[in-house]
C-alpha cells in the first residue's frame, strides 16, 4: 500500500507506464497465441486493451523529448520493416505457418512509423513548411489507396508493391495493429499532448465513442446480439481506461532501458508463437 501511494502522489515515469503496457501486452498475448488450449482466460486480453494506448502515449512523449528522431525513428523503422517483411511470407508464401494456418498479426511497430511520419508533419506544418508538412502529414493515409490502384493499373507491379507495403512503404491497413482508428489515437494523443486532461479527454472520448458506441451501433444489426456483449466479447473500448494511467504520468523519462524494449518486442512475439507452434503439435 505505501508504494501504492507514493506513485499516487509522484507519479508514473516514462519507464513506469512503459512497464506497466508491457506486462498488459505480455497478457494479452498470452491468450492470443495460447488461446486455442482453452485455459488461457478472457480477462488476460481485457487487461490487455490497455497497452496499445499506454505505447502511443510513450510514443509521443519518447519522439516530443527525444535528442535524435532520426535514430529514434530509424531504430523503430528497422524493427518494423523486419517484422512485416517476414509477415508478408508468411501471409502470402505461406511460409512458417502453424499447422492450423495460425500467424502472429502483431504490427504495433507499423503503427509507430506511420504516425512519427505524422507527427513531423505536423511539425513542419507548424514551422510553416507547408509542403513537406502537408506530404507527411496526408501520404501515409492515402498510400494504401495509392498503391492499389498502382496494382490495378499495372498487375505485374502487384507483389513488389506488396512487398513495399509492408517493409519499406509500409500501410496502416496491413494489420489491426495499424488501422485508421489507432492512426487517429495517435494523432489526437499528440495535437493535445501540450494539455494532459485535455488529450486523456479527447483519447477516451474517441476510442468510447469509436469501439463502444460506433461498433455496438454496427454490431447491434446481429441477430444474436446483445449489448451486454460489449463487456465480455467486443471488449476492445477496455482501452479507455489507459487514459487514467496516463493522467498518473509524472513527465519524467525514468530510468530508460531503451535496447530491452526495442529488443523485447519482437523477441517475445517469435519466442510465443514458436512454443505455440509446439504445444499446437503436442495437443494434436
Amino acid at each position: 500500500m505505501e508504494k501504492i501511494r507514493t506513485y499516487l502522489q509522484g507519479g508514473l515515469s516514462g519507464t513506469e507506464l512503459k512497464v506497466i503496457a508491457l506486462v498488459l501486452m505480455v497478457l494479452d498475448h498470452i491468450h492470443y497465441f495460447f488461446g486455442f488450449t482453452g485455459v488461457i482466460p478472457e480477462w488476460f486480453s481485457m487487461l490487455g486493451r490497455l497497452s496499445a494506448p499506454l505505447f502511443l502515449f510513450c510514443l509521443v512523449e519518447g519522439f516530443t523529448h527525444t535528442h535524435n528522431r532520426k535514430n529514434y525513428f530509424l531504430k523503430v523503422y528497422l524493427i518494423s520493416i523486419f517484422m512485416n517483411g517476414l509477415l508478408f511470407f508468411m501471409q502470402f508464401a505461406k511460409v512458417l505457418n502453424r499447422p492450423d494456418g495460425f500467424i502472429p498479426l502483431n504490427g504495433m511497430m507499423t503503427a509507430f512509423v506511420l504516425l512519427m511520419v505524422m507527427y513531423q508533419g505536423l511539425d513542419w506544418i507548424k514551422e510553416k513548411r507547408w509542403l513537406r508538412g502537408f506530404a507527411a502529414l496526408i501520404l501515409p493515409i492515402v498510400w494504401p489507396i495509392i498503391g492499389g490502384m498502382l496494382s490495378n493499373l499495372f498487375p505485374q507491379l502487384a507483389t513488389p508493391l506488396g512487398l513495399a507495403a509492408y517493409t519499406v512503404l509500409p500501410i496502416w491497413n496491413s494489420n489491426s495493429d495499424a488501422q485508421l482508428s489507432i492512426m487517429v489515437i495517435g494523432i489526437l494523443l499528440y495535437v493535445f499532448r501540450k494539455h494532459r486532461k485535455l488529450q486523456v479527454c479527447a483519447f477516451s472520448g474517441f476510442t468510447f465513442l469509436y469501439y463502444f458506441v460506433y461498433f455496438g451501433h454496427i454490431l447491434s444489426g446481429l441477430p444474436d446480439f446483445a449489448w451486454s456483449q460489449m463487456f465480455v466479447q467486443y471488449y476492445e473500448w477496455y482501452g479507455v481506461f489507459a487514459g487514467l494511467l496516463m493522467l498518473c504520468y509524472n513527465g519524467q523519462r525514468g530510468s530508460g532501458h531503451q535496447k530491452f524494449f526495442y529488443v523485447f518486442y519482437p523477441a517475445h512475439i517469435y519466442l510465443f508463437y514458436a512454443l505455440s507452434w509446439g504445444l499446437y503439435l503436442l495437443m494434436h
